[in-house]
């Protein structure tokens, strides 16, 4: 029977192989952290290898991505599909072993890690979906929602700014379930971490309300088996296990140094690690007695068939909560929601409202939001502003989980990144909102949700100048184009309450990949439509008024800047000229049509073309082509009210007329 010791030396042999063979990677966090991922994964994650979705399963997490062979290799030896080839091709082109573990590649790895404490913020949201979901679904003698989260973070992670907003929110809940291992071994790229990172980081932790472990020696088994122990206990808070180790661990030369973080270990020291540690075997070979130990696949077969059983269990006492609980956690929409949202859609065309778009987006709240119990919503501390609390919200704190609405505070971009971990886990359909300037905060996490291709929606409201006397440090200006420039990313930027509808329909239906909703502070006016330029708005752009004869001019707009096109069309008809309006709502969903379709929008022989919107004109001129006009900001703005800067900025109707007159000239 292998000892500890050797089971977690096969974890610390496969790591330093494969990163010698890519001669590329970072063998030190996987070689430093075996003893704990071998105590973890063999006596406490619940998990089915041959399942790697089965919903109730533990979910793992290593915040600390560049460590990626440590993933990789419990992936191999538990059994899951990822066979010995797929080690050896580590950060090889097409391999389902990137240098950082990306969501979809290999089956098990949950999350996308490697931009440091991102990893911490998806556990948390993961943690937080399975409290809220426990609340909403588990009935008295049936737990059928009950999972851990478990996380591996390391010092960088926890120098990351994202690290402290994300572990105080978690704290504050309650995240009982939520069981974080810190990689205290004092090392980061630098070399000894003292000079730059000399947080006391239990006191830090306990602090946000955390149960915390100090000082638990990485390396002795049973050491870490009591702290996880006692951590599963704590089942009102989260717990942080502070575990002391050494880099690189088993390597002679290289073990407890920065030359061991970031690169091979090289040949020689691979030979001298191998004696050091005792480990007689091959590059890439494992023993058949370590393996037999290692894999999970007969006790995660296990497990799962006692889930079965317990759901079947709580489906012969709540057929209703156990349908449901099912509909959710496979992601699919309520039969009727399409029909109720295309009603409310014509219900919006009908009343003909002129309301800001942001208070358009709450009525879009409180139509659709009864129908969609996997509501998850929260705003950075801008409800009132943002306007997504809706009349069903139900706020969750940690005595309470049966909720719908989440108080982020002013955490832009872990809310980005909770939400990314709540979609991950299932269940929900996250969304959350700040200003859209403050978008820049939470950047990195909007990306992360296109790589992963996770349905998130982020609400961003106060779109322009057009919010007025804050400031050019509020007024958003180059970030939609940020946002639009985002592969996988669907950008929606509405005119009027109509758009919004639509925006919101096409948000909560997408579910391959994010969407950004853009929302004005300000009012904007009511466009009449016909029944197919209401059917058209879904396809991203679409004439929404033209001349009886071939057009002399096209406008194209979005959001606020649409009535402004409209009413310089109307100027120059009665100067005798052919113009048509394009309202573009979302670019992305107009390039993903076909060819006819966008040609009958944007015919190729109109080249006097005019974009008009409140943001950078950059963007614009692969529409308008370099001899067409934009009309737009290329500046920051300025504090006053929302009408005197767009006069100050020329960003007015008779701004559209002159450029329109000057382009078909």
């Amino acid at each position: 029977m292998p000892s500890r010791t050797e089971l977690a030396n096969a974890v610390r042999a496969l790591s330093m192989d494969a990163v010698q063979q890519a001669n590329s990677g970072h063998p030190g966090a996987p070689m430093g952290m075996a003893d704990i991922a071998e105590v973890l994964w063999n006596d406490h994650l619940r998990h089915n290898p041959a399942n790697p979705h089965w919903p109730n399963r533990d979910r793992f997490v290593m915040s600390n991505g560049h460590g990626s062979m440590l993933v990789y290799s419990l992936l191999h030896l538990t059994g899951y599909d990822l066979p010995i080839e797929e080690l050896r091709n580590f950060r090889q082109l097409h391999s389902k072993t990137p240098g950082h573990p990306e969501y979809g590649y290999a089956p098990g790895v949950e999350t996308t890690t490697g931009p440091l404490g991102q990893g911490i913020s998806n556990a948390v949201g993961m943690a937080i979906a399975e409290k809220v979901l426990a609340a909403q679904f588990n009935r008295p003698g049936h737990e059928i929602v009950a999972h851990n989260t478990y996380m591996f973070l390391g010092d960088g992670c926890l120098m990351e700014g994202i690290s402290h907003e994300a572990c105080s929110l978690a704290g504050t809940l309650g995240l009982g379930k939520l069981i974080a291992f810190y990689d205290d071994n004092g090392i980061s790229i630098d070399g000894e971490v003292e000079g730059w990172f000399t947080d006391d980081t239990p006191a830090r932790f306990r602090a946000y309300g955390w149960h915390v472990i100090d000082r638990v020696d990485g390396h002795d088994p049973a050491a870490v088996n009591a702290a996880i122990e006692e951590a599963r206990s704590v089942v009102d808070r989260p717990s942080m296990l502070c575990c002391q180790t050494v880099i690189g661990k088993g390597s002679p030369a290289k073990q407890g140094k920065e030359s061991s973080h970031g690169a091979p270990l090289g040949v020689d020291e691979v030979a001298a690690t191998r004696e050091a540690l005792g480990w007689e075997h091959g590059p890439f070979e494992i023993p058949d007695d370590i393996y037999s130990v290692w894999c999970a696949l007969e006790r995660g077969a296990a497990a799962e068939a006692d889930w079965d059983a317990a759901m079947e269990a709580y489906a012969a006492d709540h057929a209703e909560s156990a349908a449901e609980l099912l509909r959710r956690l496979a992601g699919d929409l309520p039969e009727h929601f399409t029909q109720l949202a295309d009603d409310y859609i014509r219900e919006c065309q009908e009343a003909a409202q002129s309301i800001a778009s942001r208070k358009a987006s709450q009525n879009c709240l409180d139509a659709f939001g009864p129908a969609l119990p996997e509501f998850l919503g929260g705003s950075a501390d801008l409800a009132g502003s943002n306007l997504t609390v809706w009349s069903g919200s139900r706020a969750m704190d940690r005595n309470n989980a049966d909720a719908n609405y989440i108080y982020y505070g002013v955490r832009e971009f872990a809310m980005s990144a909770i939400m990314n971990g709540v979609a991950l886990h299932g269940g929900f359909i996250p969304y959350g909102a700040t200003f859209l300037i403050f978008m820049e905060y939470a950047r990195n996490a909007v990306r992360m949700a296109a790589i992963m291709q996770q349905p998130s929606i982020f609400v961003y409201t106060h779109d322009s100048i057009g919010l007025g006397e804050d400031g050019p440090t509020h007024q958003p200006v180059e970030q939609l184009t940020s946002l639009r420039t985002t592969p996988g990313l669907h950008t929606w930027r509405p005119c009027d309450a109509v758009e919004s509808a639509v925006g919101w329909k096409a948000a909560i239906t997408r579910r391959t990949g994010p969407s950004a909703l853009i929302f004005s502070r300000q009012s904007l006016p009511h466009q009449e439509r016909s029944e197919q330029q209401l059917q058209d708005i879904a396809r991203g752009a679409y004439i929404l008024s033209d001349s009886p004869s071939a057009p002399d001019v096209i406008l194209i707009a979005t959001g606020s800047e649409v009535a402004l096109a409209q009413e310089a069309a109307q100027i120059l008809r009665e100067r005798g000229k052919s113009a048509r309006v394009v309202s573009m709502p979302c670019v992305e969903s107009f390039l993903a049509q076909d060819a006819s379709y966008r040609e009958s929008v944007l015919p190729s022989n109109v080249l006097a073309r005019v974009a008009v919107e409140a943001g950078h004109v950059d963007y614009w001129y692969k529409f308008v082509g370099l001899d067409g006009r934009v009309v737009g900001m290329t500046t920051f703005g300025e504090s006053a009210p929302a009408g005197e800067l767009f006069e100050h900025f020329g960003i007015t109707t008779a701004a559209v007329v002159e450029a329109a007159e000057d382009v078909i000239l």
